[in-house]
Parts: C-alpha cells; sequence; structure tokens
C-alpha cells in the first residue's frame, strides 16, 4: 500500500488531511490509526460514512500505475521541503504532482503573470522584465496559460533559465493545448506542478484556486498587464496578504487590458517604469543583455507574419523550406518570443 497516495485519494478537504499529518507526522500513523480517528472525529467520519479504508486499495494501485507510466510524481504535505514552502498561505494543497525537479522550488522566485489577450507593449515588457530575472538567476514561476504566462515562460527558455509553472488542470492535462511542448521544455530544467488529480479539466474556477501557489511560491511577484477581472489581480491581493513585494508595470489609461493592473499601482503596489526600477526593488545586479541575431530564415518568416493572425499554409506557399524544416523553425521563434502561436495554427509577430 502507498500511504501517500491513499491520502490523496481520500476524499476529505486539504485542511482536513493537514490536520491529520500534523497529529500523526506521516501518512502510514494516519491510516493505521484510522479507525481511531473515525471514532474521535466527528466530521471526518461524516463525510465518508461507511467508507473503510481498504475501499481504496484497487484505486492507489491504479494510480500509482498512472503516475509511473508518465513520469510523474507526487510530494505531500509531510515533507519538510513543501511544508516549509506552502505552510504560510491559506488553505495549502495537501499535495502537489509534479514533473520535472521539485528542488528548484527552494530556489530565489520571481512570479510575472499578467493577461491572456496582452498588447504587444504587455508582451515587450514580459520579455524584457523576464531577461532580466533570468540573468540574474532567479527563477520564474508563472501559471503557463496563454499570453503573458506563455512569453515569460518562454523568456526564461530561450535564456536557459528555470521556471516553475502551475498548472489549472491535472498534470496529464495539456492546457492551453498549443504549449505541449513548452511544458515538456520546463519540466527538463523546472518543475511543473499542479494540486488537482490526474485528469482533471480546465474548469474556470481552478485557475483563481491555484493562483494561491503562484504566489506562495513566489518572494515576488510582477504584475505586468491586467484587466480588472484578470486572475492575476488575485495573485497580487494573495501576495499581498502573504507580505511579499507586488511590482506592477504602468500601462495605457486607453487600454483596458491595464485597467486592472493601474488600479493595483493606484491602490499602492509599487510601480515599476523601467529595468532600473527592477534592480533597485530587487536588489539585482546589473547585467548587460547581448542582442538577439536573427537567421535569414527567421528574417523571411518575421516578414510574412504581422500583428493579424496567419495560417501555417499561407506561411507555408511562401517559404523556400520544406514544411519539417518550417515547423522547426516556428518552434524555435516561438521559444524565443518572436512569434505566437494561436489555436488553430496561426502566426502572429511579437517583435
Amino acid at each position: 500500500m502507498d500511504y501517500e497516495l491513499w491520502l490523496i485519494l481520500l476524499d476529505l478537504t486539504n485542511h482536513q488531511k493537514i490536520k491529520l499529518i500534523d497529529k500523526y507526522e506521516n501518512e502510514e500513523n494516519v491510516y493505521n490509526n484510522f479507525e481511531e480517528i473515525l471514532k474521535n472525529n466527528s466530521a471526518i467520519a461524516k463525510k465518508i460514512k461507511n467508507f473503510q479504508k481498504e475501499d481504496l486499495k484497487c484505486k492507489v494501485f491504479k494510480l500509482k500505475e498512472t503516475l509511473v507510466k508518465k513520469g510523474i510524481h507526487f510530494i505531500t504535505y509531510a515533507n519538510p521541503l513543501y511544508r516549509e514552502k506552502l505552510r504560510g498561505i491559506s488553505n495549502p494543497p495537501y499535495f502537489l504532482f509534479y514533473m520535472g525537479n521539485i528542488g528548484v522550488i527552494n530556489n530565489k522566485s520571481i512570479a510575472v503573470v499578467g493577461s491572456r489577450k496582452c498588447s504587444n507593449y504587455g508582451l515587450a515588457v514580459t520579455k524584457l522584465l523576464t531577461k532580466e530575472l533570468i540573468t540574474n538567476n532567479i527563477t520564474l514561476i508563472s501559471g503557463g496559460a496563454r499570453g503573458i504566462d506563455s512569453i515569460a515562460h518562454k523568456t526564461a527558455l530561450e535564456d536557459d533559465g528555470v521556471n516553475i509553472c502551475v498548472l489549472g488542470c491535472g498534470i496529464d492535462i495539456v492546457y492551453p493545448s498549443e504549449n505541449k511542448f513548452l511544458f515538456s521544455k520546463i519540466a527538463e530544467k523546472g518543475v511543473v506542478i499542479s494540486e488537482f488529480l490526474i485528469g482533471t479539466r480546465p474548469l474556470r474556477y481552478n485557475f483563481p484556486k491555484r493562483n494561491r501557489i503562484i504566489s506562495g511560491l513566489s518572494d515576488s511577484v510582477i504584475v505586468v498587464e491586467a484587466s480588472e477581472r484578470s486572475g492575476s489581480l488575485i495573485t497580487a491581493r494573495l501576495a499581498q496578504q502573504q507580505g511579499k513585494k507586488v511590482i506592477v508595470t504602468p500601462g495605457s489609461i486607453f487600454y483596458d487590458g491595464a485597467s486592472g493592473s493601474n488600479k493595483l499601482i493606484r491602490d499602492g503596489c509599487t510601480i515599476c517604469t523601467d529595468v532600473e526600477d527592477l534592480r533597485v526593488l530587487l536588489s539585482l545586479e546589473h547585467v548587460n543583455i547581448k542582442p538577439m541575431n536573427i537567421a535569414p530564415e527567421k528574417s523571411e518568416i518575421l516578414d510574412l507574419i504581422s500583428d493579424s493572425p496567419i495560417h501555417i499554409d499561407d506561411i507555408f506557399k511562401n517559404m523556400s523550406v520544406d514544411r519539417g524544416a518550417l515547423y522547426a523553425l516556428l518552434f524555435e521563434m516561438q521559444i524565443k518570443n518572436e512569434i505566437i502561436c494561436l489555436p488553430g495554427n496561426y502566426y502572429v509577430k511579437t517583435i
């Protein structure tokens, strides 16, 4: 019996599971004392009425088999590494599934978050600030969503940085679908994590919930661009509650997509107007970032792709490379944040 997986699958809240670990120290002790727990804890007994602890054995075996097959690992609140990092947040998750190197959660880390529907200005700011963080050996945390999150992750990869990506769905579910390769690249050096059970779909209410983990793992949070309904504002508020610095870049007063982040500044968050501000606020060293050289083939692609989406078939018709080579070039350019892939194999320029 894998006692950790048994407790992960047990139909109790995170709070109830964590209270059990605090009392019994580890999952095996919880399992061995389960009859006593049901006798002495009426809330747990009521929630899992008529449940026998052996009932989960088959599900535990199947879950363990799935995790091994897919290369997925897990860590629970009983692990000191996990407990120390997340104990300060409200309602910490009892467990995290992960792919990659979970040890990077101990790194000095900054979250970069923002809108999915971001402007070219937001994309450029994200690239600039993320490059500055990575050149100072800071781990990048974000949520793997379209827009600001994906640009931050890709910029970190481009500069050989370490990423922590916190998903709003099961770790076996790729959302958004175009980020499948991005997530696998993150896991090579960093880590992709999820508090949700295998197979959990990317439901809308999962994303605000996971934001407490983004803020909990980070030392500070940078909000690049956010509308008044953006989940990034939730991450910012949670970080403030946790006593962490929230840094916000200002946006145009005429752009609704920046109205939320602008109001964060109005309400007292720290404003970042340029890279020098970021260096001072985070006590970073000044590192000169080398300009990016663009190969002839990439230059040809950039001439074809504009701010308006263009389908890959139309790009291929106007290129002098075969389709396989084109796909390789397009992916490389996505990693370097020169272009963005939209649903349906459409591409737009970011530089």
